[in-house]
């Protein structure tokens, strides 16, 4: 499902089913943004700008009775086992912030390598369209420099020597930093130990991060953006 798991109670959808979620009234202080909406236009944007791509997938997930949407677009481009992804999310009840972040998904295993910052404009204000139009063109625009970073970055990780050792002490410092949880520690070792897939054999540092990223499929959805990020971020930080 692309990297994105929803959590009990959660369900994927198709875009056309956004279109179906109610959209509460707009208040003075709050201006809902529709997903429906939001999905296409995002998909309007990428379109426009991502023009040396092709939108490979686009998967949806609803949690909170439909208030909450996470959603992840790929694009292939030029790499032939990485895309350009493409992840955000909102919410129609003020419980999370919209948020959006780009990166890479390997084709593989669905796996997302999320770098940089996760735009978040905290809540709808009555210019919130111009304010997401804006965050959406500037996010996809620096997404095409990022993502030649991530594939870069996976290549340098791919040469990378890692140990048992390495990998176990590694472990624990995204436990300390809480990155991964106990429960996600015991997938990173499973995976690294004896990897799901055979392209991850190789005992180096890509095969260590694709364990983490294994593990990140079970993060909550309104945290998983962090998570994805913190996680690349910590580990070019062990590997530099």
């Amino acid at each position: 499902m692309n990297g994105l798991m929803m959590a009990r109670g959660g369900e994927y959808v198709t875009r056309d089913a956004l279109d179906l979620i109610t959209v509460p009234e707009q208040t003075d202080t709050f201006i809902p943004v529709s997903h429906f909406d939001l999905a296409n236009r995002v998909i309007e944007i990428s379109g426009n700008i991502l023009k040396d791509y092709v939108l490979s997938s686009e998967t949806y997930g609803l949690a909170r009775q439909g208030n909450q949407l996470f959603a992840i677009l790929s694009f292939k481009g030029e790499a032939s086992d990485v895309a350009l992804s493409v992840a955000y999310r909102n919410s129609l009840d003020k419980s999370i912030a919209i948020g959006i972040a780009t990166g890479a998904s390997v084709f593989i295993c669905s796996n997302l390598a999320l770098s940089g910052d996760i735009v978040a404009m905290r809540r709808h204000s009555r210019l919130v369209w111009n304010d997401l139009e804006t965050m959406i063109i500037s996010t996809l625009y620096k997404s095409i420099y990022r993502f030649k970073e991530i594939a870069a970055d996976i290549d340098t990780l791919k040469s990378r020597p890692m140990t048992d050792d390495e990998a176990f002490k590694a472990m624990g410092l995204m436990f300390g930093k809480n990155i991964i949880s106990p429960r996600q520690l015991t997938t990173v070792k499973d995976e690294w130990l004896h990897p799901s897939h055979e392209e991850f054999t190789d005992r180096n540092a890509f095969a260590y991060y694709m364990a983490c990223t294994e593990a990140l499929k079970t993060a909550p959805p309104p945290i998983a953006l962090e998570k994805h990020v913190k996680c690349h971020n910590q580990l070019l930080a062990l590997t530099a």
